[in-house]
């Protein structure tokens, strides 16, 4: 029975360890450090610019998120990005999407979001694919970054530890 267990062990090790590597190596690349300016005009023609944002939000973090309608991960956690705008601050970027605002009306989504047609912006922030996740601190530098599907628990848990343990 202990071999059985050790053999299991040995495999769910070897699981975390892949897991892990591939997480590293989908970052690789991202800011680090100071976040890269991220401004521009929001959807509802209001401008919105992460540093005001964090003047704003008063210490706390903001979560800069890069999605497209197109992708199917992104709408699968459409609904966990409306749930953290509730109680944090979220500014989106939506990547070379179309008709952005017919598919946040029809999904109920009402955090800020900058249209980034031409990914101009995705590019300055060496965004490979969405969606992309940052959490950026209250002194504006990159805490956390995330490629792929993002559950809501996982983003607070990120936001909270970025609150609570500044650099």
């Amino acid at each position: 029975m202990l071999k059985r267990w050790r053999k299991w062990g040995l495999e769910a090790l070897a699981i975390v360890a892949v897991v892990v590597a591939v997480q590293f190596w989908q970052v690789r690349g991202l800011p680090e450090g100071p976040a890269p300016a991220l401004a521009g005009m929001g959807i509802d023609g209001k401008p919105l610019d992460l540093a005001e944002m964090l003047r704003a939000a008063d210490g706390r973090p903001v979560l800069v998120a890069f999605w497209a309608t197109w992708c199917s991960v992104c709408k699968a956690e459409d609904g966990n990005l409306q749930a953290i705008a509730a109680d944090h601050p979220v500014l989106s970027v939506a990547m070379q999407s179309e008709r952005l605002i017919k598919h946040m009306q029809e999904r109920g989504l009402s955090f800020a979001t900058i249209d980034d047609s031409d990914a101009a912006l995705a590019s300055q922030w060496k965004v490979r694919g969405v969606p992309s996740h940052f959490v950026v601190d209250g002194a504006g530098n990159v805490r956390f970054r995330v490629v792929g599907y993002a559950t809501t628990w996982g983003l607070r848990a990120r936001l909270w530890w970025a609150e609570r343990f500044p650099l």
